[in-house]
């Protein structure tokens, strides 16, 4: 069982990146980007499951165009805060084949697992594949997959917030918060 001190105790030794009126204009942002490319394309829309739940629900009343919406589940992550092999909890549906598809995430850190979700829904037959993302870590290194659309650019540190979780703890906050620096 997890220890409740821990995660408060991660919180106030924390940074905050971004807060929550820059992520709720940065959501606005993307959600008028959004429309204004796929609104004659009726896309199905794929949430990554766990992360992109708090993006998902905050963007999804702001897209003005029909669509159909899934998830998947996909993980290098799990507990812990480096990435390893890429765990297919939950597959892409078959339906993604024949149509343009928009996979929502909460992060594109080094873009494995969103390079992966793409090789596997254009393998099942999507005409077109786009990601939006809240955020995109800022690395300098070249990355597999480029973002169609990207909120908030943010520091290579751990973070932490608005979907995005550290040891389990704090998906929920409005806020992005980074882990102190060692």
């Amino acid at each position: 069982m997890r220890d409740p001190r821990q995660a408060w105790e991660m919180l106030h030794n924390a940074d905050v990146v971004c807060s929550a009126a820059e992520v709720r204009n940065a959501i606005r942002n993307l959600a008028a980007a959004i429309s204004d490319d796929l609104a004659e394309k009726y896309p199905l829309v794929l949430c990554v499951m766990g992360g992109a739940v708090f993006f998902a629900g905050q963007i999804l009343p702001l897209l003005h165009f029909p669509l159909d919406f899934d998830y998947i589940h996909v993980t290098r992550y799990g507990d812990v805060t480096v990435g390893t092999k890429v765990d297919w909890r939950v597959a892409p549906p078959e339906s993604v084949r024949g149509r343009t598809v928009l996979v929502l995430d909460d992060i594109l850190d080094g873009g494995h697992t969103m390079a992966a979700i793409r090789d596997r829904i254009l393998g099942l037959g999507a005409t077109a594949f786009l990601c939006a993302v809240l955020t995109e870590k800022d690395l300098d290194v070249a990355k597999p997959i480029k973002a169609d659309f990207v909120g908030l650019k943010i520091p290579d540190r751990f973070v932490f917030g608005c979907g995005m979780d550290a040891r389990g703890y704090w998906r929920n906050l409005p806020e992005i918060y980074a882990l102190k620096e060692a």
